[in-house]
């Protein structure tokens, strides 16, 4: 009975704990919303930037300057570094999940770097062709990872170890496309850097619907993901079939990574940092997880992005890399330190 209330006590603190923590990470947002679209060359009061994001607001408030730039400039970039923020922290925790591995992100298991190769092979084909083959690159790569993962061991240590070299091979084809891309270098340089400088109501609509694409099925599907990562094999001994699993939500996280990386570059290392963080607060389970590694994904990014515009329109991918960088070797010692 003891026992019965100990865990009934521990189950109530920790919904207080999230509770707390989605309040501050919304509060935390909506200042972000109000600092990003009220500072930059054209300063706005907040108090003016809630009253003009009115959706009830007369045509004629509507088309005055202070109008146009937040709602047609900055309101897009928002909601694009969101939404790319949140996906790119959602499909972390997933990958994290499924492979048992805290290391595990789009970037590092070369998804992103697939996504590029393939999306710089587009300019020389034309700006429409970037996102189609930015998609062709991010399943190439994962089919890639699959194969060698397979004839490896089949593990979902070796799918990490897969991505790894996948991510080397992609990231020298990159740098083979801009050795001879001519009068195109400029455009794939300042793309493959990774910035949100031209986001447009389209492109961050679309992040938004591949969030939504990928974080669906995987809230669906959290309890088993929560069966998987206990341990290799854990879920097949539940009725689980791990291999279609797999298939389907790293499918669909390839998808959701060539989609943010279609529209602004690489921005690694946010789907490593995120989920970890959110974790401590939230605990291991996947479905809450889930919902705050969004909410801190598309906080991150919001503010770096705010940083990298502050210090001179710098590419977002170069504050999320100063900032992911230390963490990789921080939880690379830590487990080194556990071993």
């Amino acid at each position: 009975m003891t026992g019965a209330a100990e865990l009934s006590e521990h189950r109530r603190q920790l919904y207080i704990k999230r509770l707390r923590l989605a309040a501050l990470l919304c509060l935390l947002l909506l200042a972000a919303a109000l600092w990003r679209l009220g500072a930059g060359e054209w300063d706005i009061p907040a108090a003016r930037v809630a009253a003009l994001l009115n959706p009830f607001l007369d045509e004629a408030s509507r088309t005055t300057p202070e109008a146009l730039v937040i709602r047609s400039v900055r309101l897009p970039r928002f909601l694009a570094a969101v939404g790319t923020g949140g996906l790119l922290a959602v499909a972390g925790a997933v990958l994290q999940g499924l492979l048992t591995n805290p290391l595990a992100e789009p970037y590092t298991l070369g998804i992103a770097a697939g996504a590029a190769f393939g999306g710089a092979l587009g300019f020389f084909f034309g700006s429409f062709a970037v996102t189609p083959m930015a998609f062709a690159g991010a399943m190439a790569a994962l089919w890639l990872v699959s194969l060698i993962a397979a004839r490896s061991g089949g593990g979902a240590a070796y799918i990490v170890l897969a991505g790894i070299i996948t991510n080397a091979i992609l990231s020298a084809g990159v740098t083979f496309l801009k050795a001879i891309a001519d009068d195109r270098l400029s455009a794939i340089v300042l793309w493959l850097m990774g910035s949100l400088s031209g986001a447009s109501p389209l492109s961050a609509l679309s992040v938004w619907g591949a969030a939504l694409i990928l974080f669906i099925p995987a809230f669906i599907y959290a309890r088993q993901i929560d069966a998987v990562s206990l341990s290799e094999g854990q879920g097949a001994l539940l009725g689980i079939d791990e291999k279609k699993l797999r298939g389907l939500l790293l499918a669909l996280s390839s998808l959701a990574t060539a989609a943010a990386v279609s529209f602004f570059g690489i921005i690694g290392f946010v789907g490593l940092v995120v989920p970890h963080l959110m974790r401590t607060f939230t605990g291991p389970a996947t479905r809450p997880l889930l919902i705050f590694s969004f909410l801190g994904g598309g906080l991150l990014l919001a503010l770096a992005d705010g940083a990298a515009q502050n210090l001179g329109e710098l590419p977002v991918g170069v504050i999320t890399a100063l900032i992911g960088g230390p963490f990789f070797c921080w939880i690379l010692m830590g487990r080194r330190r556990g071993a």
